[in-house]
C-alpha cells in the first residue's frame, strides 16, 4: 500500500507544526488526526494542550497513553463516519496523511479562532520515492483551495525538502476566523 500514513515517520515533530503550534488557542482540545507514534500529541501536550489522538491503529502510541493531558481514540477515519462536532477543537494537526473526503469535517470541526496545520506530500514527489500514487500526493495549491473562503491562511508552502528525507511537500497554517 502506498498510503503516506504507513510510512515510517521520523520520531521528532515536524519542524512545521513545532513552528506554528503557538498559533492554536490555548483552553480548548487540539486533534492529532493520523496521530501515528504520536509524536505531535507528545510536542502538544508538553506545551500545555490537552490532545485527542487519532489513528486506525494506536499501538504506535502507548507512550503517550501515561500523559494526563491525552485522549487517544482508535478510528478508521476512511470508513465516513466523522466522529466530531462543529467547533470541537481549537486546533487540529495532520501530518503525512491524505483523504480528501475528511478536508469539510477538519474545517468544521474547528472552533472559531481555530488553527488547522496541515503537512502532508505533494505532486512531484514520485520521483523521491514513497509516496508516489497520486491518490496520495496534493495538487499544486490543494491546500489553499481547501481552505479558500472559510479559513484565513497564515502561511503556506508548496516546497521540496529534504528533511527527514527528500520530498515534495504542501503544508499550511490557516485559522478560522472569529465571527
Amino acid at each position: 500500500m502506498d498510503n503516506p500514513a504507513l510510512l515510517p515517520e521520523s520520531l521528532a515533530a515536524s519542524a512545521w507544526v513545532a513552528k506554528w503550534a503557538f498559533m492554536i488557542p490555548h483552553g480548548g482540545r487540539v486533534l492529532d488526526l493520523a496521530a501515528g507514534s504520536g509524536r505531535h500529541t507528545k510536542l502538544l501536550a508538553e506545551s500545555g494542550y490537552c490532545v485527542e489522538a487519532v489513528d486506525r491503529d494506536i499501538s504506535g502510541l502507548a507512550e503517550c497513553a501515561v500523559l494526563p493531558a491525552v485522549n487517544i481514540h482508535e478510528h478508521d477515519l476512511e470508513l465516513g463516519v466523522w466522529p466530531y462536532a462543529k467547533g470541537h477543537f481549537s486546533g487540529i494537526v495532520v501530518t503525512n496523511y491524505l483523504h480528501r473526503p475528511l478536508f469539510p469535517s477538519l474545517i468544521n470541526a474547528l472552533a472559531p479562532g481555530g488553527v488547522l496545520i496541515y503537512e502532508t506530500f505533494a505532486k512531484g514527489n514520485e520521483v523521491y520515492g514513497r509516496p508516489a500514487n497520486p491518490d496520495f500526493l496534493l495538487r499544486p495549491g490543494e491546500l489553499l483551495d481547501v481552505v479558500r473562503g472559510q479559513l484565513r491562511v497564515i502561511a503556506f508552502e508548496d516546497i521540496y525538502t529534504s528533511e527527514p528525507k527528500a520530498a515534495m511537500v504542501q503544508r499550511i497554517c490557516a485559522m478560522l476566523p472569529v465571527a
